[in-house]
């Protein structure tokens, strides 16, 4: 069996400058689907680099209306429309987020892109409302969307049952909320924030933006037995560094699978 692939696009926060803004991409065969974009037009490049065909992805899905996750899909779409119009993409898009983000994405492409493009969304490109708990099939799988209970911006995190009928939960860029454990409960992968390390709380004050530290985030995955745990929408200090001072902190509070990815970084889902 072809395991599906997790492309990890970005790993920064809204103000990193050495990370890109935290997003990624399912890869099933060669279709994609996508989750966020980041902040601006450094996604195409990041796509490019990956060797990820603009006509390969086929769902995306966006969280909530922050800037770093929601301006880079302006780009998108207006690239998705382009193959459209050039004959090169097949079939149609489909763009998934909570009923408060569908005319928030239309409003921003109408005010920022050009007419010819604009119109093709809700004719070949397809923004889709999604509510609390709705399921959908995406590339064949069934993903479950959630509301996070976000103290900010209203927000949706999912679960997807991956080919091996592993399950994988996006838990979105705020802690875990208790309210959530029906669906955080039983994953195999958890993708979540960890704003910066415990140790350093002080400097970066985590909780004040409604974030968590590695500790919370590895302590979490420990306390549910959740064997693969990847932390990221993190602060930028360290570069190069993050990766091993942030498995040296989280392995003192997890014994699973833990990954800090950096951008533009391919992991295994099996």
């Amino acid at each position: 069996m072809e395991h599906e692939l997790l492309y990890v696009l970005g790993t920064g926060n809204a103000q990193a400058v050495n990370y890109y803004n935290t997003c990624f991409a399912i890869r099933d065969g060669k279709d994609y689907f996508m989750v966020d974009a980041g902040g601006g037009n450094g996604i195409l490049k990041i796509l490019a680099d990956m060797n990820v065909p603009l006509t390969d992805i086929r769902h995306i899905f966006v969280t909530h209306a922050h800037t770093d996750h929601i301006l880079g899909i302006v780009w998108l779409i207006r690239m998705l429309a382009s193959k459209i119009r050039q004959g090169s993409y097949e079939g149609d898009v489909y763009l998934y987020c909570h009923d408060g983000l569908v005319e928030t994405i239309k409003t921003l492409c109408r005010l920022t892109i050009q007419e010819k493009f604009y119109k093709l969304i809700g004719d070949r490109i397809h923004l889709v409302s999604v509510s609390d708990g709705e399921t959908k099939q995406v590339l064949g799988h069934d993903v479950t969307f959630f509301d996070i209970h976000s103290t900010k911006a209203r927000q949706y995190g999912f679960t997807i049952f991956l080919k091996s009928r592993k399950k994988l939960t996006c838990a979105g860029d705020e802690p875990y909320h208790p309210f959530c454990e029906s669906y955080v409960s039983g994953s195999d992968w958890l993708l979540h924030e960890a704003f910066c390390l415990y140790a350093e709380r002080e400097i970066w004050k985590p909780y004040e933006k409604s974030h968590s530290t590695v500790r919370e985030a590895c302590m979490l995955a420990e306390a549910m037995q959740i064997p693969n745990l990847v932390l990221w929408h993190t602060e930028d200090s360290h570069a190069n560094q993050r990766q091993p001072l942030y498995l040296q902190e989280g392995r003192l509070y997890y014994h699973g699978n833990l990954f800090v990815p950096d951008d533009k970084t391919i992991l295994t889902l099996c």
